[in-house]
């Protein structure tokens, strides 16, 4: 079955409106994407923000009387907002093909470091005696694709977590996906516990945690309110650098002396003042190593 497929671009106070009448049209689904690839990063509570130039897209499977159907959309658009032109509406017909199978072709296994492998799950990996994390893409809560995840997942990699005894807990502050902390615990570490201030990403860690044969006994899941504590030797923390900054405090009470520090989720230009928040809390810190306009940050707390 072939499917038409309707765009314009609309700045984010036509979004809405624009929506609204595509959905009258009988539109089986609606997307929203970013025309120049320009990230929103922390957006103010309760909102749902928008880019400046935004591509709204609508799929149909009615293919009949295509421009009648953009000329009711226009007529619908003048009786509502008289006084500001209809947005462009381009469409284009899409030819049947089997997209969940494109879709899953499109991801291949993902090596982080020397032996850690992200493994969609229906993919054979490609080193069966590798550290193999099977993790599927797409996932809300993350998968290992973006620079913060990858570049945390390459540090532990590097880590001699099995048999070294002051390295074997690991605490994963803002766990999402659970893809850190299952990592640590697949490479070596003895324990790992994890805290998200969402519900529904701790039961997409514990699920994780069970697709890859993780003894529950060896993770703990829970929200920060509900989190026993205690210090840890790694504290991993990928999330922004607004709250890395705002919670550094809490962050750093909960790593042991000599233990070690992972920050991500920090844009280049954000790294300094992260860098110096921590610094001014007694961590050594390393030189940041940076991705794609992302950077990963370490360090360590004197001691032992």
């Amino acid at each position: 079955m072939a499917w038409l497929q309707l765009k314009a671009r609309v700045a984010p106070e036509q979004a809405e409106q624009l929506e609204e009448l595509l959905i009258a049209e009988g539109a089986s689904a609606i997307s929203l994407q970013d025309a120049h690839d320009d990230p929103v990063l922390e957006p103010e509570l309760g909102t749902t923000p928008l880019w400046d130039d935004t591509v709204l897209t609508g799929l149909y499977d009615d293919l009949d009387d295509i421009q009648a159907m953009i000329e009711r959309v226009r007529q619908a658009w003048s009786t509502h907002i008289p006084d500001e032109p209809c947005p462009e509406i381009h469409f284009e017909l899409l030819a049947d093909r089997d997209w969940e199978r494109e879709w899953m072709d499109s991801f291949e296994p993902l090596k982080m470091g020397q032996r850690l492998w992200i493994v969609p799950s229906w993919h054979d990996s490609p080193d069966p005696q590798g550290v193999n994390l099977i993790l599927d893409p797409g996932l809300a809560f993350g998968t290992g694709t973006h620079p913060t995840t990858a570049l945390c997942l390459e540090w532990l990699d590097e880590q001699a977590l099995a048999g070294q005894l002051d390295r074997r807990n690991v605490l994963d502050i803002g766990c999402g996906s659970g893809i850190l902390a299952i990592a640590a615990l697949k490479l070596g570490a003895n324990r790992a516990a994890g805290t998200d201030i969402d519900p529904q990403a701790l039961t997409a860690s514990r699920e994780n945690a069970e697709r890859n044969g993780i003894d529950m006994a060896r993770l703990s899941l829970s929200v920060p309110d509900t989190f026993e504590g205690g210090e840890f030797p790694i504290v991993l923390a990928n999330i922004l650098a607004g709250p890395l900054i705002e919670q550094a405090p809490m962050i750093t009470s909960h790593l042991a002396p000599g233990g070690r520090l992972v920050l991500s989720g920090i844009l280049s230009h954000q790294a300094d003042e992260v860098l110096d928040v921590y610094r001014d809390r007694g961590i050594t810190m390393d030189a940041p190593v940076e991705r794609d306009g992302w950077v990963r940050l370490s360090g360590h707390r004197p001691g032992k």
